[in-house]
Parts: structure tokens; sequence; C-alpha cells
């Protein structure tokens, strides 16, 4: 299964250079929707997505227009905490695109399909790389493509036999 992690309007550099990293340990394509917070050649971007930028399927969208335009006939899910569907529930299918909105205010709409992540009431948000990362492996849990590669654990280094 692929999916596509779309970012809309993002505001810090370090979340989408970390997201990026995560997007090619995922296999999954990044979708940047502007107008961006800052310029992706931005060393505090780079700097966080260290060398994984090389193997990062990139896609830059001008705005919400363009993105609409361009993938009109994929399925957009929404993830915000006014989502409908806890992301667990919720059935993902191949080509889906997972959109997150920008850090200081989450989506702007929601899409017909949408999803949160349940907390606390005492807490009323998490990082946005967390949430990436949370949904993002939900979404590829039962694919048979993230299971068949484990070179390094997670946290990085190498596994030793």
């Amino acid at each position: 299964m692929k999916i596509s992690i779309g970012l809309m309007q993002p505001e810090i550099p370090q979340n989408t250079g970390n997201i990026a990293r995560l997007c090619v340990a995922l296999g999954a394509r990044l979708i940047l929707v502007g107008p961006l917070g800052f310029d992706v050649d931005d060393k505090t971007v780079q700097r966080a997505g260290l060398d994984y930028w090389k193997n990062l399927n990139l896609e830059v969208m001008q705005d919400l227009a363009e993105f609409r335009a361009k993938f009109s006939d994929q399925r957009w899910i929404g993830v915000d905490p006014k989502g409908t569907s806890s992301f667990t529930e919720f059935k993902y299918e191949d080509g889906d695109i997972l959109l997150f909105g920008p850090e200081s205010k989450g989506l702007d709409f929601l899409p017909k399909n949408s999803v949160h992540i349940p907390m606390m009431p005492n807490c009323r948000s998490i990082n946005l790389c967390n949430a990436v990362g949370i949904v993002g492996y939900e979404a590829l849990r039962n694919s048979p493509e993230l299971g068949t590669y484990s070179g390094s654990p997670a946290w990085g280094g190498t596994i030793k036999y």
C-alpha cells in the first residue's frame, strides 16, 4: 500500500524536515501545500531531514486550488482534532492522502473522510511530527511492504546479531 502525507501550509521548518525523513521511512510521498512558512531549501529544514532528501518523493503545490486540481481523483483523509473517526477505526486504502493542517491551527476544512487521534482532556495537541508518525504507521500497519525490511531499529543505529 502506498500513501501520501499532505502538509497544508506548514509553519515550522524542523517539523517538515523530520516529516520528510519519516516519509522516506514509510515509503510515502510528501506533498507540501503553500503558502509555506519557510523555504524548502532552508538550512533548518534540510538539517532536520538529514541526508534523506535525495530519497524523498516530494511535491510542492503553490496553494489549495492547485492541490485540489491535481489530486481531485484521490481520497483525502483529514487528520485533525475535529475528525469524525478515531485513526485506529478508519479503513485506509492504497493511494490515500493523509492531510495535516498548519501547526498553529489545524485544517481549515475537513474532507469527506477525517480522523482524529484520541488524547486526554488536559492535552490540546501533540507535535505534528508525532501525529504524522502515529497515523502514517497505522495506515500502513497491514501493508506487506512495510514489514519486508527492518535493517535498522527505528531510533537509528544498526541491529547486530
